[in-house]
């Protein structure tokens, strides 16, 4: 009997890069939509134990974390046909723009304004690679442990998440803005300018997105989901990327690679995507993704199934339960660990 070979996982890798979905008219944006700020539900300590920050200090936090969000939005708007690189960083696939800076600029001056005692980590001010990246939430971390209650607080930013997308003018990139208080994500806001679509959580009120609730999918089992993953720029990563498609694909619904950690992150909020996984990444990525998929009732954790924190670089979010083990091991039987 004739046998067939394996598909080739770069030729996989490919197949599901032109799989991307298209998103300039997929969904309608809203002509208007209000916040609510008030509290569902909230409790008084995190799921770490943690007290949280006053009803009114999470309202602020909220309302500062969305109006620079949606600065740096306009200015990612403002250049949405695409941008010249000024370097490149890592490698020639991480790429910097004259416009990440500007809109990280943005955002801290717009927190520093309310909040100029609490402190701020940007991708920008971070030399690549993810030793730097893993040493800078590190030391930041330890910074404030030492301080008092009310400095304890760090802003984690990346000002264009899809930076790729955002130089050859896809509207697939945006800005990812989270609050840590005592090292416990607080508040989280991405921003997705094209789609005038903002998707916002704090701890313990759950997840909206334009001010309505959101929830993460409902499907129980791997074979109905449309999990999500990168096309990571380490080499290391893209190893594990590759390994990861011919166990993980056959599995699945379908993947889907959409070049925007943040957007991937809250699209498994609202349901779109069952699950996102990575091999590798900075807590900037991560930060504001994180709190949203936790309060729409998902799954954040690392590949060994340990809850999502601010030091965690192998990630998966899902919708959960049962999916979220088969992913993690169909993960494990492809080596990805």
């Amino acid at each position: 009997m004739a046998t067939t070979n394996p598909p080739c996982p770069l030729l996989l890798l490919l197949l599901v890069s032109l799989a991307v979905v298209s998103v300039v008219d997929s969904f309608a944006a809203p002509k208007s939509y209000n916040f609510n700020l008030k509290s569902i539900a909230r409790p008084m300590t995190s799921s770490n134990n943690i007290e949280l920050p006053s009803q009114e200090t999470l309202d602020s936090l909220l309302s500062v974390a969305i109006t620079a969000s949606k600065q740096a939005g306009e200015i990612i708007l403002g250049n949405a046909g695409g941008a010249d690189v000024l370097k490149s960083k890592a490698n020639s696939r991480d790429l910097l723009t004259l416009i990440d800076p500007l809109c990280e600029k943005t955002i801290r001056e717009t927190v520093l304004a309310t909040f100029p005692t609490h402190a701020f980590l940007g991708e920008e001010d971070v030399p690549p690679g993810k030793e730097a990246s893993a040493a800078a939430i590190e030391a930041k971390l330890k910074q404030l442990n030492d301080a008092d209650d009310n400095d304890n607080y760090l802003w984690i930013v990346d000002p264009i998440d899809g930076t790729s997308n955002f130089v050859h003018g896809m509207p697939l990139c945006m800005p990812s803005v989270a609050v840590a208080y005592k090292g416990e994500v607080v508040v989280g806001v991405i921003h997705d300018p094209h789609r005038m679509e903002t998707f916002t959580a704090v701890r313990g009120r759950g997840a909206q997105m334009n001010g309505e609730s959101i929830s993460v999918g409902e499907q129980s089992d791997i074979g109905d989901a449309i999990v999500a993953m990168g096309s990571p720029p380490a080499e290391e990563s893209m190893k594990m990327s590759l390994a990861a498609l011919p166990v993980l694909m056959p599995k699945v619904r379908t993947i889907r690679m959409i070049g925007s950690a943040a957007l991937m992150l809250a699209w498994v909020a609202n349901g779109r995507l069952t699950a996102y996984w990575e091999y590798d990444l900075s807590s900037w990525d991560v930060a504001a993704g994180s709190i949203l998929i936790e309060e729409a009732g998902g799954s954040m954790t690392d590949l060994n199934d340990e809850r999502w924190n601010l030091r965690t670089r192998k990630i998966c979010g899902s919708n959960g339960g049962k999916v979220h083990k088969q992913i993690l091991e169909a993960l494990g039987e492809a080596n990805v660990v």
